[in-house]
């Protein structure tokens, strides 16, 4: 039987320290540099903390627009909002990101599932990045969003995603990493079973407690003033 708290973390994910670091990531690396007509689009908005906690310090006027599929987690998100008073600010939408008509904007932003894992039958489904955890975060890059800020895990596949931005016109423009135990998602048998598979072909960069955690910005080739993807494949790599 599962304990309420056990409960909760499959309902609504739950990650003080990741929501902290995202947060953080969207203020420094796209907030702080938007201009108030400029848009931005979630995928996968969460109880909406990191968002939320980002435009409260930034003081930030754009618009957020956010798709979130968890209907509790929306909801939550909705009462946060409405506590903070960003109703006008942060809008989230209870509907598939991809299979949406969405706004136009002019940074995609999301923290996206990137665990990795054989399928999709693990404690949160929603967070299932594929057999690498790098699928989600692919189709991303599909989209011919100018700027595209996402979090990399060093324990899934970075080097491949990066190759595949390069592929997609993106350069990596700008980074933030932080070290995180990992935790409750992360540490499920099945998820874990593959990191390692994974780190003994080289696509995964951990230890047996700690990994990366990256804010990249990715930025179309004809906007980005530098490429340091060398800088960061070197970073997510200092694990191995």
């Amino acid at each position: 039987m599962l304990t309420s708290a056990q409960k909760q973390l499959k309902d609504i994910f739950f990650c003080p320290e990741e929501s902290n670091f995202y947060a953080y990531c969207l203020e420094t690396l796209v907030l702080n540099h938007c201009m108030g007509s400029e848009s931005i689009i979630e995928l996968g908005s969460g109880d909406g903390s990191p968002v939320i906690k980002s435009l409260l310090r930034s003081r930030s006027n754009g618009v957020i627009h956010g798709f979130e599929l968890n209907k509790l987690a929306c909801e939550a998100a909705n009462s946060k909002i409405r506590e903070y008073g960003l109703s006008e600010n942060y809008i989230i939408h209870n509907r598939s990101f991809f299979d949406s008509v969405r706004p136009q904007a002019t940074y995609l932003v999301s923290n996206p599932p990137y665990l990795p894992a054989l399928d999709n039958k693990i404690y949160q489904p929603l967070l299932h990045g594929g057999i690498d955890g790098i699928t989600v975060t692919k189709k991303l890059l599909t989209l011919d969003y100018e700027n595209v800020l996402v979090m990399v895990s060093s324990y899934s596949n970075p080097e491949g995603l990066i190759d595949y931005a390069i592929t997609k016109s993106y350069y990596t423009s700008n980074f933030i990493v932080s070290p995180l135990t990992f935790g409750y998602y992360s540490s499920e048998p099945k998820v874990k079973d593959r990191i390692w598979e994974l780190q003994k072909n080289n696509m995964a960069f951990c230890s047996n407690n700690i990994y990366l955690l990256a804010g990249v910005l990715f930025t179309k080739r004809h906007k980005a003033k530098t490429d340091i993807s060398t800088e960061l494949v070197q970073v997510m790599r200092s694990l191995a």
